[in-house]
């Protein structure tokens, strides 16, 4: 007899999850959602990615385009075609979520085994940790300005500092970090009420900013006349590959781990009209509004600002200031924690069930922030988008194409609930095929930083690895078929 309740829209609960929780594999974290908890609507997913693309790295994508020699039409067209492409992995690895009630890491022990799932969740956490680094230094940076235009003497007012910055700006960093980490203690009730706020906030926000920047100015400015440096096909194209590439490893990290959110999703509908109708439109719409402010500055100060914090600091009224900046503020708040917390928090629990939980892995995720250094990685902007963008997604790509091969073509959809948390299920141990297949994903992707001859692939990293890795394991898994199709017989498919 069956252990799972089957609801006609096709999704799974356990009934009895006695045995489940008796598991080492087993936390109250990582466990299944049950329906009565699954309660987010369509405004819930399209309010999280509103919040989450309203940030600053977001405003200032286009900037690192441009300055690489695209004009703001190209840019946004390269910005919006990655957030649609990156948007299909996305949707495919929500499925399991609204299914099943399951995090990320759960899910990866159905393709990689119970242990072995915790190779991709921790290569996911890693990257989390410096993108939770990056956006705790930007809102430390927005705290320093509010505090500037509020106290005087603030800038020295604890001394010179270190490092290049001053005693008050290490102040703010941490100030931000810490309110973070609270935020993640209250629980994902707190989560949802912050995204659900934050998401008009940040845009009337940012809407207002640019009614002031296109009146001062008296117009757009000259950025948006500007052709780009490229006269031909041939010379945007090997500047457009990698740039498209960066885009899509912008949000690469959130098509692992959308099972952390659409868990607690009440339809599949619901969870996808969200996520289709906000993620690739929020990116551009806000993109293309800091180009336009950013081309409104040329005129009104001399120079283009792209950093919206430094361009709130030259304003005089201290009101002003102080608004922009708590705007800002929520705004890498909300994104930090549902993009940069939540998911390896939910890894390193999956590492260690019975020693860490989701609080405690938010907290090691925070302290690896800091470790990571985020203030280097943001010295560069070329090195941001083309080192550390594009860099990572190649090994993100490989395992988001084991991921949907195993779930999409090789087991149908079909998994079996209670077998993810048991020591002994059909899911035990390790899967060398997964492992071999995003290992050579990532080889591939990654071959053209040490092997010249390969350096076409690392241009294309994302995609390399997606496709590399996903056929790799869906061969080797056809050896197999006859296993799997044995252990999903009795199951009725939706």
């Amino acid at each position: 007899m069956t252990n799972e309740r089957r609801l006609a829209d096709g999704r799974v609960e356990l009934v009895d999850t006695r045995r489940v929780e008796a598991s080492p594999l087993y936390n109250h974290d990582l466990a299944p959602v049950p329906l009565s908890r699954r309660t987010w609507s369509t405004y819930n997913y399209a309010a999280l990615w509103i919040s989450m693309a309203h940030c600053i790295p977001t405003y200032m994508l286009a900037s690192g385009l441009m300055a690489s020699g695209m004009s703001w039409s190209q840019a946004l067209v390269t910005i919006l075609l990655g957030n649609t492409i990156v948007l299909a992995p996305i949707l495919l690895n929500s499925h399991p979520g609204t299914k099943y009630g399951i995090t990320f890491p759960v899910f990866a022990r159905a393709a990689y085994g119970t242990f072995g799932s915790n190779v991709p969740a921790l290569m996911r956490a890693l990257v989390a940790c410096g993108w939770f680094g990056i956006q705790a230094w930007i809102g430390g940076e927005a705290l320093n300005t509010f505090f500037k235009t509020m106290v005087p003497g603030w800038p020295m007012a604890l001394g010179g500092g270190f490092g290049g910055h001053t005693t008050t700006e290490w102040l703010s960093f941490l100030l931000f970090w810490g309110i973070n980490i609270w935020i993640i203690y209250r629980g994902m009730d707190l989560l949802r009420v912050v995204e659900n706020w934050a998401a008009p906030f940040v845009l009337v926000m940012t809407g207002a900013l640019l009614w002031w920047a296109i009146v001062t100015a008296g117009g757009l400015g000259p950025l948006l006349s500007h052709p780009g440096k490229f006269r031909t096909f041939g010379e945007f194209w090997p500047v457009f590959v990698p740039s498209l590439t960066a885009m899509i490893g912008f949000w690469a990290t959130l098509s692992l781990n959308m099972p952390d959110f659409t868990r607690f999703g009440r339809s599949q509908r619901e969870q996808m009209v969200g996520q289709v109708v906000a993620l690739p439109m929020t990116m551009s719409v806000f993109s293309a509004m800091g180009v336009m402010i950013t081309s409104a500055t040329m005129i009104i100060y001399g120079q283009a600002i792209w950093d919206p914090v430094q361009l709130v600091a030259r304003f005089s009224s201290p009101l002003i200031v102080a608004i922009s900046m708590f705007t800002v503020v929520v705004a890498t708040i909300a994104v930090n924690i549902a993009a940069n917390v939540v998911s390896p928090a939910n890894d390193f629990a999956n590492a260690f069930p019975r020693f860490i939980g989701f609080k405690t892995g938010a907290l090691l995720t925070g302290i690896l922030g800091i470790l990571i250094q985020p203030w280097r990685l943001l010295a560069d902007p070329s090195g941001y988008i083309f080192t550390w963008l594009l860099g990572y997604s190649g090994g993100l790509g490989s395992i988001a194409g084991v991921l949907v091969a195993d779930y999409w073509l090789v087991r149908r959809r079909e998994l079996r609930l209670e077998d993810l948390y048991l020591v002994g299920g059909v899911y035990r141990g390790w899967n060398g095929r997964a492992i071999f297949a995003t290992a050579l994903g990532c080889a591939l992707a990654w071959g053209g930083l040490v092997i010249p001859a390969l350096k076409p692939l690392y241009d294309y990293a994302w995609f390399v690895g997606f496709f590399a890795a996903g056929a790799t394991h869906l061969t080797l898994a056809s050896r197999a078929r006859t296993t799997i199709d044995a252990e999903t017989a009795h199951l009725i498919r939706p």
